[in-house]
């Protein structure tokens, strides 16, 4: 209802002034239902908005309280800093350019006259998070795989495209087309078409283990949100304007509204991150939400079961081995801090193991120390990103007394021992575990963990 909207809205002459009195009576009947139904407490209630306004603008009934309903509870989601939760408890993640501060772009450009405070508001809001969002961006063109519904893949920059659709100046024009030409480039370059040519389910190739329940085969044609742009005429200033490069950012960025450090390097994005502080019911989500750090080049990795380590895969994650299963962090103690020099958190794999988590970006990657306070004798496995290790390229990995290391011609991540009863080893995950590459190797450091309090700390370097 809401893409049928969006053309109602962008392009009429198409999608509804062809229509017969009859069909345009009979599609605004149809449009109706949303407003006979609850939609999610959640980025859905934007689809109920956007479908009340197409109704408004094309003259027909519309449901002005579900209109107003629906507009608070995306004002209540809001935070600060131009970001939104994703519905209240939601978390803070892509679900903001893929619809809350693009949709709010989208009805600030038409209900202007009847609503103008509120369109300021969204305008403001839009403007702030793309200073902050530019930074999940690296100078290929890719971002970083974080949170669910990654197989909507170059919807990522589907806030760029609406911004030079809806006029908003975040940034100059270059700079923009120059995001969305290198973003798309980036991923028309993989292999996400099936072999009918139709974007299959996964991320930068097809895989079903990382989908969501709430995935089907039209799933990933969310991705064209980011072809939102082709809606300006053909004599607009972005046809004519050369891709420009990224600006000048910082190397190390505290985005104090996403709770996250970004580091920068060699075309590597980073986000540190402290996790969330409840759990949902989608699927994944503590791999999704819940790793110590996700990156552009080494994607991140998707449980099998916690029955074995290669079908665990916790890559960027401290997993502990207790009663034969793995268990790693999910939801994190409400007390927490950050800023651009560290994140300090405390967690709780599993009942009898209590863990305070500091991390501290380094040049090079970043150091962890964990103090561990623990009424079993387990192990701990203190993992890295998954490097690549196709077999149809070189490869290299090495354990050596307190390092471990795995390398390719294009990347390299190091793990090192530095405090704590513990040895580099290196582990290889079931195959399609990673949402980037399909066989991969995760270096990491393995303690062993006695009964009482501990400290270990551990050093991770990557490029």
């Amino acid at each position: 209802m809401a893409a049928i909207a969006f053309g109602m809205l962008f392009c009429p002459e198409k999608v509804w002034d062809p229509l017969s009195e009859k069909g345009k009576d009979n599609l605004t009947e149809w449009l109706w239902e949303i407003n006979r139904h609850e939609c999610c407490a959640c980025n859905w209630q934007f689809f109920s908005i956007i479908t009340n306004v197409a109704l408004c603008k094309r003259g027909r009934p519309y449901d002005k309280e579900r209109l107003k309903e629906g507009l608070e509870c995306i004002d209540a989601y809001y935070d600060a800093g131009g970001w939104y939760n994703d519905g209240n408890g939601g978390n803070k993640d892509y679900y903001n350019p893929f619809v809350m501060v693009t949709y709010g772009m989208v009805y600030a450009r038409f209900m202007e006259k009847e609503d103008p405070e509120r369109c300021r508001r969204f305008i403001e809001r839009a403007l702030a998070f793309g200073k902050d969002y530019i930074y999940w961006f690296s100078e290929d063109g890719s971002s970083f795989a974080y949170g669910r519904s990654m197989t909507y893949r170059f919807a990522q920059a589907a806030y760029y495209a609406v911004c030079a659709l809806c006029g908003v100046e975040v940034f100059p024009l270059p700079v923009l087309k120059g995001i969305l030409v290198r973003h798309l480039v980036y991923w028309l370059n993989l292999p996400i078409f099936d072999n009918a040519d139709i974007l299959s389910i996964g991320y930068a190739y097809p895989n079903l283990q990382m989908s969501e329940s709430y995935n089907a085969p039209g799933s990933p044609y969310w991705a064209m949100k980011a072809f939102m742009f082709l809606g300006l005429p053909a004599d607009h200033a972005f046809w004519q304007a050369e891709c420009a490069p990224l600006p000048r950012l910082e190397p190390k960025k505290y985005l104090e509204h996403a709770n996250m450090v970004i580091q920068r390097g060699s075309g590597n994005v980073v986000a540190l991150i402290p996790g969330r502080l409840q759990a949902d019911g989608h699927s994944h989500t503590v791999e999704k939400y819940s790793k110590f750090a996700y990156s552009s080049r080494f994607g991140f990795s998707i449980m099998r079961s916690n029955v074995t380590l290669p079908e665990c895969a916790p890559d960027s994650m401290l997993a502990f081995e207790v009663y034969g299963y793995f268990f790693a962090k999910d939801i994190i103690e409400p007390e927490f801090e950050i800023d651009k020099d560290h994140i300090r958190f405390s967690w709780t794999p599993i009942k009898g193991i209590h863990v305070t988590t500091t991390i501290e970006p380094t040049e090079t990657g970043h150091l962890r120390i964990h103090e561990i306070t623990s009424d079993v004798a387990c192990r701990a496995y203190d993992c890295g990103f998954a490097v690549s290790t196709d077999d149809r390229k070189p490869f290299d990995r090495k354990e050596s007394g307190t390092e471990s290391l795995v390398e390719n011609q294009e990347s390299y991540c190091r793990v090192t021992v530095l405090d704590g009863e513990g040895k580099g080893q290196i582990l290889i995950p079931d195959p399609n575990t990673n949402l980037v590459n399909s066989k991969t190797t995760i270096p990491m450091a393995v303690y062993s963990i006695q009964p009482g309090t501990q400290t270990i700390r551990t050093k991770v370097d990557y490029l």
